[in-house]
């Protein structure tokens, strides 16, 4: 088996049409399946273009027959930001469909998704009331957009997110995520959720603590360090990796998304570009569990 990205698509488009099953929807079935309307999208972020008309040029020319009908620039934007929920249970189910999914060990992370940078696009923007400014200590700057909240397995596989305002705490943020879905913490006995000092709340230590749930991150500067903070510092690096693949490959923060549905829509696609690749690289021999190198060309 080649690791090539023919193949990763052909593999996660028979993996989303038998999960998908036979369609409920009365009517003329639509030209582009939901499995395949998934598998486009996943093909575009891997591929790193952005534009969608340029896309669906580049399609017929470099993956030939690999999709027999392509909607028009609109029709696909339309039917990629109506798909919101379709691509956040398809990054579920491709997730659960791995290894990594029973981790013991979770690492959660917030990081900028900026939407705009002017000001009269900060006033303008469909956006406004949702994004906001923010400040990244990482970087050092101010931003206007949202924060992705991520949680994931040390591997990197997306086991839940939110985008959410920037000035939002990061704490409210991980117990609306985890309350939204209690049957994660309920799957996962005696879990351990790695954070850095963001997530320093008494608060949210006990409310963990109540589901089962410990929470590792380090301590101020002030207070005793805890005899296990030394394995912080590698593992805290992981989730660091998973931002800038994000960022860096699969192009999180130019995804021009112009509304809520749409910038949504837009990560909820690369997300599941990086669970895919995930989920189709121990098959194909990759060293690598997250690696995309594969798939870019």
């Amino acid at each position: 088996m080649t690791t090539d990205i023919n193949t990763l698509l052909t593999a996660l488009y028979v993996k989303i049409d038998d999960w998908l099953g036979r369609p409920r929807r009365s009517g003329r079935p639509p030209k582009l399946s939901d499995a395949e309307l998934l598998t486009l999208a996943v093909a575009q972020v891997l591929l790193g273009v952005r534009s969608e008309a340029r896309w669906l040029r580049f399609v017929p020319a470099h993956l030939p027959g690999a999709f027999p009908y392509l909607p028009g620039q609109s029709g696909y934007n339309k039917r990629l930001r109506a798909a919101l929920p379709l691509l956040k249970r398809a990054i579920r189910a491709v997730a659960a469909d791995t290894d990594l999914w029973t981790d013991s060990a979770w690492v959660v992370d917030s990081t900028p998704v900026e939407c705009g940078r002017s000001r009269p696009t900060a006033r303008r923007s469909r956006l406004a009331g949702w994004a906001s400014y923010g400040y990244c200590p990482s970087h050092s700057r101010w931003f206007w957009g949202l924060r992705l909240h991520l949680v994931c397995t040390p591997a990197g596989l997306p086991v839940a997110w939110a985008l959410a305002n920037p000035k939002v705490d990061e704490r409210q943020v991980l117990t609306a995520v985890l309350e939204h879905d209690p049957d994660l913490l309920a799957e996962r006995p005696g879990l351990l959720i790695i954070a850095d000092k963001g997530y320093v709340s008494a608060e949210l230590d006990r409310w963990l603590a109540e589901r089962g749930v410990r929470l590792l991150r380090p301590s101020y500067r002030n207070r005793t360090p805890r005899p296990d903070e030394h394995l912080l510092k590698p593992i805290r690096q992981l989730i660091e990796s998973v931002n800038d693949t994000l960022k860096g490959q699969l192009d999180l923060e130019l995804h021009g998304g112009r509304s809520i549905e749409g910038v949504a829509a837009r990560v909820a696609q690369r997300l599941l570009a990086m669970t895919a690749a995930i989920w189709h690289n121990p098959t194909t021999g990759q060293p690598l569990t997250r690696s995309l190198i594969a798939y870019d060309h």
